[in-house]
Order: C-alpha cells, then structure tokens, then sequence
C-alpha cells in the first residue's frame, strides 16, 4: 500500500470500531466521496474505508454480531458528509444481518464478485497473500472502479421463503442418502460386492432387499425370494435381473455376515430411502404446485377442502388446461361425469381432482424413464373397462392422442 498515509509494513492494523471518532477521520481525510470495503465473517468484521485519492484508512474491527449496529450508526453519518458506497463479498449467512442493517441505515449497499478478490490480490499490493484487512480494502478499492453491484437487503416473499425451504430441505436430504448410501456401499463392498453390479445404490428396489433381507444370506435361504423381488421391482426389474440377484446372493464371494452385519445394513439401508422419499415424493411435487387439499372452516365454507393455490400460479394454469382436455378422454370421463354430478352440475372441482392426478402422473413419468403416461392410471379403481375404451380410441386415430402429448410435456416439464 505504497503511496498511502500509512507504512506498508503496518498498514492493515486494526483500531476496534467503537474507539473510531469519524470527526478527526473526517477532518484528517480528502475532499470526494468514499468507498467502504467490507470483509465479513463469522465472529468478525473488518471495514476499509478509500477515499478518492485512492487512500486508504487502516481497518475497523467490528465484532460480529454485537457491533453491527455501531458499525452502521457510524458509516450512516459518514454518509451524511460524503457520497459513500458500502460493499462486501457475497458471505453466505454471516453477512445477512450486516447487509439488512446497512439497507435500513439507507446506505447504498454494494456486492463485489469473490473471484475478483481473489484474482486482483497480487495486483492490489504485489504480494498474492489474502487476510482480513486487506480482503476489505480490496472490496473498497474495486468497488471505487466500478467493478460492484447493488445490493440491497430484500427479505423474500412467501412464496419465495417457502420455495427456499423445500431446496434447502431437499439439498439436506440429499445429503444425508449419500451419507447412507455410501456407508451401504462400503458395507455390500465387505459382504455382497456382487449386487451393485447388479443394482444401483439409490435404486429403491436394491434398499428394500437390503431392509428384507439386510443382505445375501437370508435372501438366498427365501423360496418366495423372486416373487418379492417381482414385487419391488415391478416393470423395471426383468426377470433375467431377478435371476441374477439370487444365483449372487447364492454365490457371493463376500465375507460371511453375523446378526450385528445384518442389523447395520437394514439400518442404513432404511435410513437411506427414508432421505431418498423426502427427496422423490409425488405428493411433495404435488405440495409445491399448490394442489394440495387443506379443510377451510369459516362462516361462509364450513369444513370444505380448498386447494392451497402455494407455489407457482402458471403451473396449476397449464395442469388446468391439461385437465379439460384430459377429462375429453373416455378413461377419464366417467368419473368426471360422476363427480361433477355429485357436486350438483358444477364441473370445476373435478376439473381440480383430475389435475391433482395428473400433478401425480407427471412427477411419475418425469422420475421413472420406463413410464408413460396412461389416462386409465389416473383413476385405477375402475381400469379395466377404462382400458378397453382408451386402446380402442388408440386403434381408431393414428393422430397423436392424449397420452402421448401429456408424456411430452411432462418429459419436458
């Protein structure tokens, strides 16, 4: 920092905030406007004023989060003598109660790429070293060239606090299965190495053999062995695959298991499809669309279930278009009729109850690679005569029907 009022050699010293007086910082500093530089983290914060002659203050050091408030007393009264711009990097959610202090001090806050930092260390001062002090001088000095962006502190709306509490919770979730699967992975590595061969470790069917059984031993001693597996497996699991799961927990070469090696399997492996539901969950799809029912009991509707309408209104637009067609299709159309009938010749609600089942099928189709969309899935009760009606429509138009534009857009959803 050559060229500055301070040596190199102690020019990032640092003075604790509360012992700043801005009258002689003021008074000891040139004519223009100033940037401030901020360096945020998690029990400190270090702010770098420069001012237009490209000098620079030595740091503040402000305890994070008792001294936010001063530190924002202080630069909204800097700011009531000079033009003044106040920038950090982006600091996860450390620097939140910073940034939402600053914006209600109606400072013009600024945010500073961490790449740019990180790139401009060596330019700022010659050496490619990078601390506190010279972090918050850095921001200063490269939002004093224009290299900075506005910032202020928004709080989120609902629907946006509540779309970030699902990522967020599904980011955790997605977490927490990798911890298990690769606990699992290490474990059938030991005592069945032969079955993620045959088996992806986040396929469900392979977790709810390994919840069964809890490994080779008990699943090669089961004669109903390969009924139960049909049954997890369904379509998706042939039954060449089948095959091939017994004749390796027959064959394995693993180390033989005890009872503890059994019960650890079927722990981890229960831990990993319960993260693996709340992360694929069709209802949980359905959840976010704001097509799920909840009871509205007031004078005016007296226990009546009511679509949240949560989430994003285009999306419920779209499933309601899909619907009025859907309900043209004779799979769908009888059940339609009777709904509409029960709620007294208005259709709207079953328009709703078959876009709620559509919401389904398409989480179901947009997950597993094998589905296709068919009309008659949606209300299963009654499918066989809904099948017939459906593959007879198919053989009469060689147009593309129903399903196959719903499994497009689902696909591409």
């Amino acid at each position: 920092m050559e060229g500055r009022p301070v040596s190199k050699r102690r020019a990032y010293q640092s003075s604790p905030v509360k012992n700043i007086l801005l009258e002689k910082v003021l008074a000891e500093a040139p004519d223009g406007p100033v940037t401030v530089g901020l360096d945020v983290g998690k029990g400190e914060i270090f702010a770098v004023l420069r001012w237009k002659d490209g000098t620079f203050e030595r740091p503040w050091k402000v305890k994070n989060p008792t001294e936010i408030l001063v530190l924002s007393r202080l630069l909204q009264e800097l700011a009531d003598h000079r033009p003044m711009m106040v920038a950090m990097e982006s600091t996860g959610t450390y620097g939140d109660p910073l940034r939402q202090a600053l914006t209600n001090a109606g400072l013009d806050v600024r945010r500073v790429s961490g790449k740019a930092v990180s790139d401009y260390a060596e330019i700022f001062d010659g050496v490619p070293s990078q601390h506190d002090g010279k972090d918050a001088a850095m921001v200063a000095e490269l939002t004093a060239l224009g290299k900075s962006w506005a910032w202020p502190y928004v709080q989120k709306n609902e629907q946006d606090a509540k779309m970030a509490y699902y990522v967020d919770w599904l980011d955790v979730q997605q977490d927490v299965q990798t911890l298990w699967t690769g606990r699992l992975e290490s474990r059938l590595a030991r005592h069945w190495p032969e079955l993620t061969g045959l088996l992806s470790l986040n396929s469900v069917t392979l977790l709810r053999i390994l919840i069964h059984y809890g490994g080779p031993t008990l699943l090669a001693a089961d004669t109903e062995a390969a009924k139960k597996l049909a049954g997890w497996g369904r379509h998706v699991l042939a039954t060449k695959k089948i095959e091939k799961i017994l004749r390796s927990a027959k064959e394995t070469a693993g180390v033989k298991q005890n009872e503890q090696d059994i019960a650890r399997i079927r722990q981890y492996a229960n831990e990993a499809l319960e993260a693996h539901r709340e992360i694929h969950c069709a209802e949980a799809y359905r959840k976010a669309m704001g097509l799920n029912l909840k009871e509205r009991s007031s004078g005016k509707h007296q226990g009546k279930l009511k679509i949240t309408k949560r989430g994003p209104a285009i999306v419920r637009r779209w499933l309601y278009f899909a619907a009025l067609r859907a309900v043209q299709n004779p799979a769908v159309k009888g059940w339609f009729e009777a709904k509409k009938a029960r709620d007294g010749g208005r259709g709207k609600g079953a328009v709703i109850g078959v876009a709620r089942r559509l919401a389904l099928a398409m989480y179901h189709v947009g997950v597993d690679e094998e589905a296709t969309f068919e009309a008659w899935r949606l209300f299963p009760g009654k499918s066989s005569a809904r099948r017939a009606l459906q593959k007879k429509q198919e053989t009469r138009s060689k147009p593309r029907s129903d399903a196959a534009a719903f499994t497009s857009l689902a696909k591409n959803a």
